[in-house]
């Protein structure tokens, strides 16, 4: 049987993307490497402002490790896609699945969209055990035992089965029951789900993975509560929440809209800061919601996630997406999955542009801090500490920071603060 018309040119352009999207991280990265051993041994000087000589020696030490541990990551994740695409596995397994009910059916198809998740997922447990247990345990950051690894691997299981299955039948459901328009109704639906995630998330799932306390009565909970005061940002409870039981990594976080607002610190962050640094911590994290990041990032999430809708509600109708890649003309749920693997390719090329808006916001946040703080130096002592502890990279390559660094780098951060 002859290809239909367009056919070839889609499994051609599929092709192109994955080895485009596979040069393209290669270059950068070995750009990267490049400019790490370039400052090696003789670091600029804001870098040794931050970290002393031996402590940036393990930092690009830690940095080059992850590069090659990311290039052989980089490879077999293009040859797995490229699996995916071209190899047959996913529409044998759609036809089985799909042969269990009646043709189109909406449970049928949540079903294949959830056993193609885990199926492609599954083939990355080696490299995600490596990263864990020897390129992280090897830094003295990972502390995560297996029986915990394992164990955090079957909670996600259970959500996605427990989750994502109702959410992906309904989804599915729309597109049976309302027609053309169903793409405005999709987006609807999983822009909510994804609003009623940010409340229900630190209620419901993130317990079932790490502890969470109440920030224990005493000078550092007043410090922070009246930081919270004087800022006019009110939460629901400060949170100590015990991520060294995973890793030595430290981080800060906020999440929940109005009263269901919770304030999140690493157990890590508290060990490593100060008092005076973690309120410029939170006053960075303050500083987010007070400059009205999240609105903004939330109605350009909202937008993307419609334009994607649209876009993915006229491939599943084009008589040459699916049967390009082995699937039914016309059948949603494979659409839904070619667009999701195809989207990541595409959006690659884009990181830039997000990451730019994002480190626009990072300094406007930091910014603040210093406002709230009364200068630049508590901010400063815990970027240079938080440098300092998680062996950041100092000296990446301009073009590599573009696509990959959501943040600037500390060297640049203290020159905004200065």
């Amino acid at each position: 049987m002859s290809l239909a018309p367009g056919i070839p040119a889609v499994r051609l352009a599929a092709a192109l993307l994955i080895a485009l999207r596979l040069a393209g991280a290669l270059i950068l990265s070995a750009l990267n490497r490049a400019e790490v051993r370039r400052h090696a041994g003789r670091p600029p000087a804001a870098v040794s402002a931050i970290m002393d000589g031996p402590t940036y020696e393990r930092a690009v030490a830690y940095t080059l490790a992850k590069s090659r541990f990311g290039v052989v990551s980089e490879i077999i994740d293009a040859i797995i896609l490229a699996a995916a695409l071209f190899s047959g596995i996913l529409p044998a397994v759609f036809g089985r699945i799909a042969a269990l009910g009646a043709p189109g059916a909406a449970w049928t198809g949540a079903a294949f969209l959830l056993a193609a998740g885990i199926l492609l997922s599954a083939v990355s447990l080696p490299l995600d055990l490596w990263e864990h247990f020897r390129l992280e345990a090897r830094f003295g950051f990972n502390r995560a035992s297996f029986r915990i690894w394992v164990g955090d691997k079957l909670k996600q299981l259970a959500l996605s089965l427990a989750i994502g299955f109702p959410l992906l039948w309904a989804l599915l459901s729309i597109v049976r029951w309302v027609g053309a328009a169903w793409w405005i109704w999709g987006f609807v639906l999983v822009f909510s789900f994804q609003l009623v995630m940010a409340v229900a998330y630190p209620l419901l799932i993130l317990p079932l993975f790490n502890r969470l306390d109440p920030l224990p009565e005493g000078p550092l909970r007043a410090r922070l509560l009246a930081l919270g005061e004087r800022t006019g940002f009110r939460a629901a409870a400060i949170l100590i929440m015990d991520g060294s039981r995973r890793s030595v990594h430290s981080n800060a976080f906020f999440t929940g809209f109005g009263r269901f607002r919770r304030i999140v610190l690493f157990d890590t962050l508290v060990a490593q800061l100060s008092p005076s640094e973690l309120e410029a911590v939170l006053a960075h994290e303050i500083g987010h919601y007070r400059c009205g990041h999240i609105p903004q990032r939330l109605a350009l999430s909202g937008g993307m996630l419609a334009c994607a809708f649209a876009l993915l509600a006229w491939l599943a109708r084009v008589p040459w997406f699916n049967p390009a890649f082995g699937f039914p003309s016309g059948a949603a749920a494979p659409s839904f999955l070619l667009a999701g693997l195809l989207g990541g390719l595409a959006a690659f090329w884009f990181s830039p542009l997000s990451n730019l808006l994002s480190r626009h916001h990072e300094y406007q946040a930091d910014a603040f801090a210093r406002g709230a703080t009364g200068g630049p130096d508590a901010m400063v002592g815990a970027l240079r500490k938080l440098a300092e502890k998680n062996l950041s990279n100092l000296t990446p390559h301009p073009w590599y920071s573009a696509f990959h660094y959501s943040h600037p780098t500390p060297a640049e951060r203290e020159r905004a603060l200065a």
